[in-house]
């Protein structure tokens, strides 16, 4: 039945983004790097190695630049239509065609580079590998301004990749853990629904109250972020 949503949603999608998609490939081609697509090595399915597509937003040796893996709010390595595509989120929207030729689910954990996954537990990617990861899910959506936290750690003078395995992976892989435990299809239109939300509502979080025993964070740039600075 998922496989089948799978198919059917990121389908209609792809119909209905035709002419807009088509208009971001050839205004990709005519600026920046002067190609459309980027695909990059991702950790997925019981652990194999694949690659993920998306627009090109980044200079092409943007991995070996800078800080990295890790992308900073106002990254100088990120083109001026790029800036664009990723404040919209229009670059992963190649990725629902991985959907529709199964790389990839519409929810499901959030892939990532090999040295960003590295930084997961060991429990936590023995688990998560279990289910197919998606373009969306309960990872994604509590962190989907991830640059903010880094931002806000590179402010105090901290060493953002102490801050990405200190904060963000442990907190991150505990979602991670709860969604491969929790999936189901009702989940999976709650997450995707929420995510929608987020997009046109940025601050929104709304979706804590949706989610039965999801985990809370223990690290207070974390908590602060998702506004439970209070509550701890």
């Amino acid at each position: 039945m998922k496989r089948l949503f799978d198919i059917l949603i990121s389908g209609i999608v792809l119909l209905i983004l035709a002419l807009p998609l088509a208009c971001i490939i050839v205004l990709l081609k005519l600026t920046g790097e002067k190609e459309a697509f980027y695909f990059q090595e991702r950790i997925g399915f019981l652990g194999k190695t694949m690659k993920v597509t998306k627009f090109v937003t980044m200079v092409k040796n943007a991995p070996n630049m800078g800080a990295r893996d890790i992308t900073l709010r106002n990254d100088p390595r990120v083109l001026p239509v790029g800036r664009v595509l990723r404040k919209t989120k229009l670059n992963e929207v190649p990725q629902f065609w991985d959907v529709f030729v199964g790389k990839l689910s519409l929810v499901g954990w959030r892939p990532l580079m090999p040295q960003g996954f590295d930084d997961y537990p060991e429990y936590v990617k023995e688990q998560i590998v279990r289910v197919q990861p998606g373009i969306t899910g309960i990872g994604s959506l509590v962190f989907r301004d991830e640059e903010a936290i880094i931002a806000r750690a590179e402010k105090e003078g901290r060493d953002l990749r102490s801050c990405y395995r200190k904060d963000i992976m442990p907190f991150k892989g505990a979602l991670e853990v709860w969604y491969s435990k929790n999936a189901s299809l009702m989940t999976d239109v709650k997450i995707m629904i929420a995510t929608a939300i987020a997009v046109l509502s940025p601050g929104w979080n709304g979706y804590q109250s949706w989610f039965v025993g999801l985990p809370e964070p223990e690290s207070p740039i974390i908590r602060e972020h998702m506004g439970l600075a209070e509550a701890g």
